[in-house]
């Protein structure tokens, strides 16, 4: 087996995180607007500090962003140059329902993406669309409480409709929730989510998971309705657990932890739950509410393909306690020495990715999509924009030379690879820029100063070189040092 010769090389954004714009042409705000750079972003994302509005003395990045929202001809074009076959990117709900619950679509906001796609299709680029990344609108976490809600599988599902509908013939390709098992770790983030005192956390987070699987389903059947060309992913922050030992204890600790996400993709690919999520239900006393006919949707609608994210793998014990933990991801786990790690303490494991191919594919059988992957860094840039980044190159060419293996060698199904922030753009987890993804570098810092100007880096043309030959030329190019 080889690559496929209709391999789906591209590059991968989200709306909050690009765009900017964030009020205009009909917008309202969402969840994801109102995170700060600064040490009160992680309460906000873990739903502990309520902050459902802009404050004086905070700063929200994703407010502008890098400003997509008027640059995005500039940028696909970019895109287009090096050889993109596919991008990933996200619709903003509440740019097309500004409050989430509206009689009728903003048409201004579909008109927007419509523009966007067709760019995309000038330049023969597939579109990949995340229909929620990180995204509720504001005013359905005032009125409703986010997914807290089971109003929310309605709303989402006339959004979804709406799209699928909109955009028929301009997009096959669509993924219904971005990494939903993030809905576990990070509630606001995840599901708009804001606790309150006496809240059982657990039981809201599941419940909130019930229905944004019943939302993953509704809209994956409608998908098929509308045109049964379209092909539904499901989307799962991946990465596989380690036992730090080979005691037995901590082998059963990294099955548990590696179930936490698979027991949506389980829901999502398979059409119901899993046995140890209803006795981990029982066990823990969480009540977790299922109507009747609940099932039968679960069931009606397996998903097409199963699309996850990769940066790391994670290492674990039944007593962590004992060991040092690593740093800078959302997922705890014990710093492994076998590994080098990023500026930010992700551990950087080519042959993880690998693995978790194989274990997705062995659970699934379903064809796989890499839709994120990618090395965040600190980039000098020279005088004229230009980065020479061959750290980022490394990292990507054992990724790739992982992943091909993966096909080549073990026989693993893979549609995709689309490589996370293929234009810097405000991280996600910290709202920096600084912690840049990018073959293209955008002159923008973590306080907001800078020209926007777009330049290229040395990763640019080595992209476009792999693009170019199908991942068989993984060699470091030679490149003049020049912007755009």
């Amino acid at each position: 087996m080889a690559l496929d010769k209709n391999f789906l090389w591209g590059g991968a954004t989200a709306a909050n995180q690009v765009e900017g714009g964030v009020l205009e042409g009909g917008r309202k705000l969402s969840n994801i607007d109102v995170l700060p750079c600064g040490e009160d972003r992680k309460a906000v994302g873990l739903g502990e500090l309520e902050m459902l509005e802009w404050k004086d003395g905070y700063y929200y990045p994703a407010k502008e962003a890098i400003d997509m929202y008027h640059h995005y001809m500039e940028d696909i074009q970019l895109f287009a140059e090096m050889g993109f076959k596919a991008y990933r990117m996200s619709l903003s709900w509440s740019r097309i329902f500004p409050n989430g619950d509206d009689a009728e679509p903003n048409e201004e906001g579909l008109a927007f993406y419509e523009g966007i796609f067709k760019e995309l299709k000038k330049h023969n680029i597939e579109p990949l669309v995340t229909i929620a990344h990180f995204d509720v609108p504001i005013h359905l976490i005032k009125e409703y409480g986010g997914w807290r809600s089971r109003k929310l599988v309605d709303f989402y599902s006339r959004y979804a409709e709406t799209v699928l509908k909109c955009f028929k013939g301009y997009v096959k390709y669509w993924l219904t929730i971005n990494e939903i098992n993030i809905l576990l770790h990070q509630p606001f983030v995840g599901g708009g989510i804001i606790f309150k005192e006496g809240d059982n956390k657990e039981e809201i987070k599941y419940q909130a998971a019930h229905y944004q699987l019943l939302a993953s389903a509704k809209a994956t059947k409608i998908a098929h309705e509308v045109d049964p060309e379209n092909q539904v992913g499901c989307m799962l922050a991946g990465g596989s657990h380690y036992p730090y030992t080979c005691r037995p204890e901590d082998y059963q600790e990294a099955i548990k932890r590696d179930r936490e996400g698979y027991f949506f993709i389980d829901v999502q690919a398979r059409g119901k739950y899993p046995n140890y999520a209803l006795k981990k239900f029982e066990q823990e006393g969480l009540n977790i509410v299922m109507e009747d006919g609940d099932a039968e949707i679960l069931a009606s609608a397996p998903v097409d393909f199963v699309s996850f994210s990769y940066y790391c793998s994670r290492t674990v014990s039944a007593h962590p306690e004992d060991y040092q933990q690593a740093t800078g991801n959302l997922f705890a786990s014990i710093k492994n020495d076998n590994l080098p790690s990023t500026e930010w303490g992700w551990q950087i494991d080519p042959l993880g990715l690998r693995n978790s191919l194989n274990q997705l594919y062995d659970r699934y059988q379903k064809p796989l999509f890499i839709v994120e992957n990618g090395l965040g860094a600190i980039d000098q840039p020279d005088e004229n924009g230009f980065v020479d980044d061959e750290y980022r190159i490394d990292y990507l060419r054992k990724h790739v030379e992982a992943f091909k293996a993966a096909v080549e060698v073990d026989g693993v199904e893979l549609l995709g690879y689309t490589t996370w922030g293929c234009i810097d753009l405000v991280a996600a987890s910290t709202g920096q820029m600084s912690k840049r993804y990018g073959f293209i570098y955008v002159d923008r810092d973590d306080e907001g100063n800078g020209t926007l100007k777009r330049s290229k880096k040395k990763s640019f043309d080595w992209y476009k070189q792999v693009i170019a030959t199908n991942g068989e030329n993984l060699a470091s190019p030679v490149v003049a040092t020049a912007s755009v």
